[in-house]
C-alpha cells in the first residue's frame, strides 16, 4: 500500500472548510484503495487530540517535514503558526523535493489582515502560484484535479503541463471587461467601429505580450 501523506494547514475561521476536505479526502481515499493508494490527513484537530497537553508546534512541523504534499488555506488572516509551518514546508522542499506544496485562498471582499496581505506579498516574490477558491466544493474540485495529475506520475514530481495552444476568449458587453488568469498568450481586443477606443485599469500588465486594438 503506498501511503501519500498530506498536511493541511490553515486558520480556525476555515474549520467547514477543513472538515469538508477532509471528507473529501476519505472518499477519494476509497476510491483509489483498491489501486492500492491510501491519503493521510495530518489537520491540526487531529494532531492536538493525539498530542493531547504535551503537544507543541515542533512536533506539528515535524508532520510538515515529512508529508508528502502540503496545503495552506487562507481567508482573511494568517497565524503565525500556519506561516512557521509553510517556511517549514518550503525548506524541506528545497532540501529533499518533497513536499509539494498548495496553497488556496478564499475569495472575499471585506477587509482582511495585515498578516495575509504580507503572506500573498511574500507568495508573489517567490514565484509561488496563488489558487483563489469560492466555497468547499470549489476548493475540492480543484485540488481533486491536482491529486489526479499527481496520480499519472506516480507522486514522482509536480509539474505542469506547457500549454499547447491558447483558446479564443470571446468577451461581450458594454460595461467592464476582465479577461483574467491568461498568461504567456496574445491578448486581442476588438472593440469595432467605435471613434474612442480605451483600455482602463489593466493589472498584471506584464503577462500581457500584446493587445491589439481595431
Amino acid at each position: 500500500m503506498k501511503q501519500i501523506r498530506i498536511f493541511l494547514a490553515s486558520s480556525n475561521e476555515l474549520k467547514p472548510e477543513r472538515d469538508n476536505f477532509e471528507i473529501e479526502i476519505y472518499r477519494k481515499c476509497k476510491t483509489w484503495f483498491d489501486r492500492g493508494i491510501f491519503l493521510y490527513l495530518d489537520i491540526w484537530e487531529d494532531l492536538s487530540a493525539r498530542m493531547g497537553a504535551n503537544g507543541s508546534q515542533s512536533e506539528y512541523d515535524k508532520k510538515v517535514k515529512s508529508a508528502d504534499l502540503f496545503v495552506l488555506l487562507g481567508y482573511t488572516k494568517l497565524g503565525m503558526y500556519t506561516a512557521e509551518e509553510f517556511d517549514n514546508a518550503i525548506g524541506q522542499f528545497k532540501a529533499t523535493d518533497k513536499p509539494f506544496i498548495f496553497t488556496y485562498f478564499k475569495n472575499t471582499t471585506g477587509p482582511v489582515e495585515d498578516s495575509l496581505t504580507a503572506f500573498k506579498d511574500k507568495l508573489y516574490k517567490m514565484g509561488h502560484f496563488i489558487s483563489p477558491f469560492t466555497d468547499s466544493n470549489d476548493l475540492w474540485n480543484q485540488f481533486n484535479k491536482e491529486l489526479d495529475r499527481l496520480d499519472a506520475v506516480s507522486f514522482t514530481k509536480n509539474e505542469h503541463p506547457e500549454p499547447t495552444g491558447a483558446a479564443a476568449i470571446n468577451v461581450t458587453g458594454n460595461s467592464n471587461n476582465v479577461i483574467s488568469g491568461n498568461t504567456n498568450s496574445t491578448v486581442t481586443v476588438n472593440t469595432g467601429n467605435t471613434s474612442t477606443q480605451t483600455a482602463d485599469k489593466i493589472y498584471n500588465i506584464n503577462s500581457i505580450d500584446s493587445a491589439n486594438f481595431s
